[in-house]
């Protein structure tokens, strides 16, 4: 196997000052970036404890999660949604936790399908089998689905709950079978822990329609231990698939595209790769999380969030709610990923965790 690494180029956006004026009705942020995306976390409960998101020594048997009362009902989420997709919003994600957690969740997607909007939602895929082909009867256009390995050793070395590849992969044939496709497949790659399934994944799910992601570990929360040496760069990653197979850079899907798309050169698909750790894209982010309880945060990495619980929830209207989540748009700043150091990324640094606010 060779050392070498293929860099991986992104393409660069001018300085804010030098962007033209935005367009008249758009929202945009301090830095330029137009709010595009709205990703919605349903429940803060997961049957994983991956160790990168909900390790068993903190989220044990004795972690307290939020009641239903704290949880936002249906009809909160619509309301909110609802103005998001008035400001500009073009996708809306449902996350969790695990969503497919959240009872009657195809009902949330029924009414969120009535907006003009993409809807997507994100699991692990245990739930996935039987709840495939209601999802997508109620309105849900596309699956992402995350698989940290695809021997069963190292996935449950990961999901470290016991559950078997086999449960997730009988869920992404269920959304395929359904029509909720093209499904992608995330992998957090974890090194030492993982890394080991980067190849057998590229394997797998060659020439199967589906799109493989490959996700730098992030320090996301603050009780993962995350460790720059733990991180397996995207660039590894690719070098590593490109020794077996071939590939070659494609072009963004839309402007603040995450993913860096690759093919491989024989046509037998696509993968990606998510490098928030060394190829930082907050110049083009466009995503604002809405969490289980309320509280709207505009950085993965963020410390606090706005709560729209509370204007809900004490009558607040259409054009209130509208002008407070206008004013916390126009007012973000964040770039966590471009300024990100050793002391950022301690856990005396306090930060949102991923399974209450979503990937």
């Amino acid at each position: 196997m060779t050392d070498r690494i293929i860099p991986i180029v992104r393409a660069s956006l001018p300085p804010a000052r030098d962007l033209a004026a935005p367009p008249q009705g758009e929202l945009f942020d301090l830095r330029r970036r137009r709010v595009r995306d709205l990703r919605i976390s349903v429940t803060d409960r997961c049957n994983f404890r991956c160790v990168y998101c909900m390790p068993k020594e903190v989220f044990g048997d004795d972690h307290v999660f939020l009641s239903r009362q704290q949880l936002l009902s249906f009809e909160e989420i619509e309301r909110v949604a609802r103005v998001f997709v008035d400001l500009g919003v073009e996708k809306i994600r449902i996350t969790g936790g695990e969503p497919l957690l959240r009872r009657h969740i195809e009902n949330l997607i029924e009414q969120l399908a009535k907006l003009p909007v993409e809807i997507t939602l994100t699991t692990n895929g245990s739930l996935l089998a039987k709840k495939a082909r209601t999802l997508k009867d109620a309105g849900l256009h596309r699956v992402t689905v995350s698989l940290d390995g695809i021997d069963d050793a190292a996935f449950k070395r990961m999901n470290d709950v016991d559950y078997a590849v086999g449960d997730v992969l009988d869920g992404i044939a269920a959304a395929a079978a359904a029509g909720l496709a093209p499904i992608k497949v995330n992998c957090v790659v974890k090194r030492g822990a993982n890394d080991d399934q980067v190849l057998p994944l590229a394997r797998h799910f060659r020439h199967s329609g589906h799109i493989l992601r490959f996700i730098e570990y992030m320090d996301v929360g603050s009780s993962n231990g995350w460790r720059m040496d733990e991180v397996l760069p995207s660039a590894e990653v690719i070098a590593r698939i490109h020794d077996e197979f071939p590939l070659e850079p494609i072009d963004p899907n839309y402007s603040g595209e995450v993913a860096e798309r690759w093919r491989y050169v024989d046509g037998g698909g696509e993968i990606g790769v998510i490098s928030s750790v060394t190829q930082a894209f907050c110049a083009t982010c466009t995503r604002i999380r809405l969490s289980t309880e309320g509280l709207l945060y505009t950085c993965l990495f963020a410390q606090s969030g706005h709560d729209l619980r509370a204007l809900l929830r004490r009558g607040g209207g259409g054009e209130a709610l509208r002008r407070e989540i206008a004013a916390i748009w126009r007012g973000r700043d964040d770039r966590y990923s471009e300024i990100r150091t050793a002391a950022t990324a301690l856990p005396a640094a306090k930060k949102i965790e991923m399974s209450y606010i979503g990937g």
